[in-house]
C-alpha cells in the first residue's frame, strides 16, 4: 500500500457544554480525514443529520488520500440522507434536520500532500503554521456578511444577537453548495477543526496560544474544549487538532511538530433566516439555511 501523502499525528474531544443536555455535533478523526458536524433542528434532528453526514464520509476512511470528487459525492450521499429526516416536534411539528460541515482531508496533487478544505455553514477550520493561526474557512453567516459589507467589526459581530443565523447547511431547507479551499501541506503544520462552540468562547489570540502550549495533539483538543467551558460551555464544543508529521514534496525526515515552550446571558438556539449574498471563494451561490 502506498504511503499517505501527510503523514499526520492527531487527537479530538468533544463535550455537550454547560447549557446543553444533548450534544448534538459529530467528528470524524481518522486519517485521511478529519471533520466536525454541528447539527441543527433540536436534539434529535441535529444529532441524526450531524451523525448521517460523519457515517458517510467514514466509507472514505483508510484511504491514502481523498480528492475532489470523492468529497462531493460523499456531501450528495450526506445531503440525501439529512434531507430525508424527518423528525417530530412539539405539538406534532417536524423539525428541520440540518447541519454544518468544516474541516480538511488529505490530498495528493501530483505526488504531493496538500490539505483539501471543505466548509458549509459556521463551522471552522485553521491553520497553525510559522507561529501564526490562519482561519481558512469563511463562514456562512449573516454576521460574516455584516462584516465584510463594512458593517460590523470583529468585536461586535462576536456579540451580534444574529451571531448564530447561518446562510449555508447540509439540510434546513438549505441548498447552498459547499467551498472548497486546496492548501499546500509543510511538515510542522497543524490544523484546527471546531464547532461554534469552542470559536464562540475563545478569540483567536487564545486559540493560538493553547495550540503553542500543547505539544501533544490529544491533549490540545482536550485542554482547548476545557477552556470553551471555563468560559461559559454556552453551546455543544468539538475540537479536532491534526498536526503534519511528513510531507511528500518535502524532506522525507519526519518534522518534530511540537509547538515551542510559551514565553513567560445564554444564548438562543439558532435561528433560521434568508440567505443574503453568498460568502462563496469559488463563486458559488448559497441557499437559505439555519444553524
Amino acid at each position: 500500500m502506498a504511503d499517505s501523502p501527510i503523514a499526520v499525528a492527531f487527537g479530538a474531544a468533544t463535550h455537550p457544554g454547560l447549557r446543553r443536555q444533548v450534544n448534538e455535533d459529530s467528528y470524524l478523526a481518522a486519517s485521511p480525514l478529519f471533520l466536525v458536524a454541528d447539527g441543527m433542528g433540536g436534539h434529535d434532528a441535529g444529532a441524526a443529520a450531524s451523525a448521517a453526514v460523519v457515517e458517510e464520509f467514514g466509507a472514505l476512511v483508510g484511504a491514502v488520500s481523498v480528492g475532489i470528487d470523492d468529497v462531493r459525492a460523499a456531501l450528495a450521499r450526506a445531503r440525501a440522507r439529512v434531507e430525508a429526516l424527518v423528525v417530530g416536534g412539539a405539538g406534532g411539528a417536524v423539525r428541520a434536520a440540518g447541519t454544518t460541515l468544516s474541516g480538511v482531508v488529505v490530498a495528493d496533487i501530483g505526488g504531493a500532500g496538500y490539505w483539501l478544505t471543505v466548509n458549509v455553514g459556521d463551522s471552522r477550520t485553521y491553520r497553525m503554521a510559522d507561529g501564526e493561526l490562519e482561519q481558512i474557512s469563511v463562514d456562512h453567516s449573516v454576521v460574516q456578511e455584516l462584516i465584510d459589507a463594512g458593517e460590523l467589526d470583529v468585536a461586535a459581530a462576536a456579540v451580534d444577537r444574529r451571531r448564530n443565523e447561518i446562510t449555508r447547511a447540509i439540510g434546513a431547507g438549505s441548498d447552498g453548495e459547499p467551498d472548497f479551499w486546496l492548501v499546500p501541506a509543510e511538515p510542522g503544520d497543524r490544523m484546527l477543526v471546531c464547532s461554534d462552540g469552542l470559536s464562540g468562547e475563545l478569540d483567536s489570540a487564545r486559540l493560538l496560544r493553547v495550540l503553542q502550549e500543547t505539544a501533544d495533539p490529544q491533549e490540545a483538543a482536550t485542554r482547548l474544549v476545557h477552556e470553551a467551558m471555563l468560559r461559559g460551555g454556552r453551546d455543544n464544543i468539538t475540537v479536532v487538532v491534526v498536526d503534519a508529521v511528513s510531507v511528500a514534496g518535502h524532506d522525507d525526515v519526519p518534522c518534530d511538530t511540537a509547538p515551542a515552550p510559551a514565553r513567560d446571558e445564554i444564548d438562543a438556539d439558532t435561528r433560521p433566516t434568508a440567505a443574503r449574498a453568498a460568502l462563496a471563494a469559488d463563486d458559488r451561490r448559497g441557499g437559505a439555511a439555519h444553524g
